[in-house]
């Protein structure tokens, strides 16, 4: 029998020891974890103190150490998504953050300042969503790699046979119906815990062939017993590059001299064609400019390992879609449909039996593997469904996807929040071109709510994201805290120029915009007030120029060395 996943538990708490509590049906144990020594040992009910403080609690998400010492993070809160194959899946929405340690006069008053920083990074990645999971059901595996297992798997818990690539992920569920048959639609976006980070501080792989921002997304179709999904992934362009924020809109990318690129790409699908088979891979960035040089390389290497698994395909997305032609996005489906029909899809039929697997996967690509790239997948898994449902006998023979209205919206409005969950932890922001994704066409609105988002991404890029990335290296033991520490990474202060420039840059474009709407007594007046602050705008343009690395929030923690 396997291992069993509590649902309910009750967290005890005494000045000496942790008690977590299993409140199932017939259940007794109880796990007891020692304040002073961290022991961790297995108990029974009755060892519970009666004077222990108690509250209710939904999971526990692991231990890390901090300046103070040893910390435990549970769950105290969660909501139901949804269900299906009869599993309820659950989101996490709150935690708590304990301590070990009774007191903490034991700590200097720049070590209670870190300490509070890293309970501050530490939180921060607790808030951001994505933290969704289930009691009875494997989410981190696709339904393909749960088909394909021993016995021995099986009676694995579910903590001993998760994908450990996996920490974070996207889960959207709809109950649907068209033509009077009802079936269950799921989008599960899995993203890795391998180089992870924020759009200008990870890009690229690592040596081990980790490549940035990878993400694995799987569609689910469950109809009368039977069950299909269509898997695809995206993730940063595998070879050792860089794009380190200057304040500039967009930082020039740098293809490193030195680091081995065959090793690291090789790695990379090596580890891909293992888990998945054959490898289309769509490159969307653009094909002149600052990213020619980056899809040059990327081709190079593709034709330099002369892998029989591997195909590449180039598409400069804005150059083909530009002036809002977005309808030129079939010249890409089509070039594509013979091999995506070659990779098909995993197909289970309701006694079970496995019908059809799929072969491959699409890797597709932008810079930030968000927008452009979220777009793409979201047209290809709508043609992979097409023919699912028709295979199953949901569509009529000849009905299209996109004359069913009801469905449409739901479909296009899961994609489009989809994309935003992805982009949020990456980019700081919500994706870009959703409304194409959400309507199927571009909109002059979309247009405004993609320069709202890119301004917040600059300023998240440049004046936040080193506090971020710390926060997730934190978060994931990639920076382990040494309280023995001579000097505190978090120590060096920060320029004054960082300080002030964010102040001056918001003041000089908000009086500028409001000397515009609030004409003085004349018109010289009023032309005056813009000259000073459009002069203090500019000024301030020029110094970005001029050395605009000074300015950004960098990382402090030291970590393992991502890129070379």
């Amino acid at each position: 029998m396997a291992a069993l996943c509590f649902t309910f538990l009750l967290r005890h708490m005494t000045p000496e020891k942790f008690y977590v509590e299993a409140c199932d049906d017939g259940a007794d144990d109880v796990l007891t974890i020692d304040r002073v020594s961290t022991e961790v040992t297995l108990a029974v009910k009755k060892d519970v103190p009666p004077s222990a403080v108690t509250r209710p609690i939904f999971g526990i998400l692991g231990t890390i150490h901090l300046v103070a010492g040893n910390y435990l993070i549970v769950i105290t809160k969660k909501t139901k998504v949804g269900e299906f194959f009869n599993h309820v899946i659950w989101k996490a929405t709150d935690f708590d953050v304990l301590s070990y340690k009774k007191t903490m006069l034991h700590l200097t008053d720049i070590q209670l300042q870190d300490n509070k920083t890293f309970l501050a990074m530490l939180n921060h990645v607790l808030n951001v969503d994505g933290f969704y999971f289930s009691t009875t059901y494997d989410l981190t595996h696709t339904l393909q790699r749960l088909s394909n297992t021993s016995p021995e798997f099986q009676e694995m818990s579910l903590l001993e046979r998760a994908d450990q690539r996996f920490v974070w992920n996207v889960i959207t569920m709809h109950s649907c119906s068209i033509n009077g048959k009802y079936f269950d639609w799921i989008l599960i976006s899995r993203r890795s815990c391998f180089r992870a980070g924020v759009r200008y501080y990870v890009r690229g792989i690592d040596s081990e062939g980790h490549a940035a921002n990878f993400v694995e997304t799987e569609q689910i179709v469950h109809y009368n017993g039977s069950k299909a999904s269509f898997v695809q992934t995206r993730g940063s362009i595998p070879v050792f590059w860089s794009q380190r924020p200057n304040l500039k809109y967009k930082p020039l990318p740098q293809i490193s001299k030195a680091a081995n690129h065959m090793d690291g790409f090789q790695r990379h699908f090596d580890s891909q064609v293992i888990i998945y088979g054959k490898q289309v891979i769509i490159n969307l960035i653009n094909q002149k400019g600052s990213e020619k040089p980056l899809e040059q390389t990327f081709a190079t290497m593709v034709s330099s390992l002369g892998s029989g698994m591997m195909r590449y395909i180039a598409f400069d997305f804005h150059k083909e879609c530009k002036n809002m032609r977005w309808d030129r996005l079939s010249i890409l489906l089509d070039q594509v449909a013979e091999m995506q029909d070659e990779l098909s899809y995993f197909l289970v039929d309701s006694a079970g039996q496995v019908v059809a697997n799929q072969e491959g996967v699409f890797r597709s690509n932008c810079m930030d593997c968000l927008d452009r790239t979220n777009v793409i997948q979201s047209l290809l898994a709508r043609r992979s469904l097409q023919a699912q449902l028709q295979r199953l006998g949901v569509l009529h023979v000849g009905q299209k996807l996109e004359e069913q209205d009801e469905f449409e919206k739901i479909y296009k409005n899961a994609w489009a929040d989809n994309a935003n969950a992805c982009a949020k932890q990456y980019a700081g922001t919500g994706a870009l071109k959703t409304d194409f994704t959400r309507t199927g066409k571009r909109t002059h609105l979309g247009l405004i709510m993609d320069g709202w988002n890119s301004m917040i991404r600059y300023y998240k890029n440049n004046f936040s994201d080193g506090f971020r990335q710390d926060s997730i290296d934190l978060f994931l033991g990639n920076y382990s805290v040494d309280e023995l520490e001579s000097h505190s990474p978090l120590s060096v202060p920060r320029d004054w120029k960082f300080l002030a420039l964010p102040i001056i840059m918001v003041v000089a474009f908000s009086m500028c915009i409001i000397c515009l709407l609030m004409a003085g007594d004349t018109w010289t007046e009023t032309l005056a007030y813009v000259l000073f602050w459009g002069v203090a705008s500019i000024g301030t343009f020029f110094i970005i120029l001029y050395n605009g690395k000074d300015f950004v929030d960098a990382p402090r923690l030291v970590q393992k060395e991502k890129i070379d």
